[in-house]
């Protein structure tokens, strides 16, 4: 269990950070950026929480953001596993899971017959701010695993989890009957 009595070190105060294993980088290290896109994505979808009332997609939500914070421990541990020493690692599970409950929520949906605009209902809306930022993280963590190795199961968690919180969004609004709003192309015109 984690124990913190003190939240400052004033170990970063010089611009560096600690990764798991005792290893310092700079904090503007792709690896903490990589990480740094997962905190502010758990952020965004415990703001998301705040507008959503359904137990069961809270519950669900819940669950990504434990599994976010494995992430960013994921991401935070580079190098190979040591043998005498467990490290937190994303498996091929978390993706899968995310696949079910994915499918759970598109059962109660029409099918999409236009791209979906960011907005309806306000927790519709949030969830798509998740979505975008979770997409940005993809990318960081992309980055990354061009320089560094990286778990691929932390890639693919990231990109089934952009899909999850689209049809999440997507779900909240047929739920609270605002319904998606749909793109109309050359709308300007």
């Amino acid at each position: 269990m984690v124990r913190l009595n003190r939240i400052y070190t004033r170990t970063g105060d010089d611009g560096s950070t600690g990764l798991v294993g005792g290893g310092r980088v700079s904090k503007a290290d792709p690896r903490v950026a990589a990480y740094g896109e997962v905190d502010e994505l758990n952020s965004a979808i415990g703001l998301a929480l705040c507008a959503i009332s359904d137990k069961r997609l809270h519950q669900v939500l819940r669950g990504i953001q434990n599994t976010l914070f494995d992430l960013g421990a994921d991401l935070a541990t580079p190098g190979p596993d040591p043998q005498d020493k467990p490290v937190l690692r994303i498996g091929a599970k978390a993706a899968s899971g995310l696949e079910t409950q994915i499918d759970k929520l598109n059962d109660d949906l029409e099918p999409l017959r236009s791209f979906v605009l960011p907005g309806g209902s306000e927790a519709a809306a949030r969830l798509h701010m998740a979505r975008a930022i979770c997409r940005r993280a993809e990318r960081q963590a992309v980055a990354l695993a061009q320089m560094e190795d990286v778990n691929a199961n932390a890639l693919l968690y990231l990109n089934r989890l952009s899909d999850f919180l689209f049809v999440a969004a997507r779900w909240c609004n047929d739920a609270s009957q605002a319904g998606d709003i749909l793109w109309v192309p050359g709308a300007d015109k």
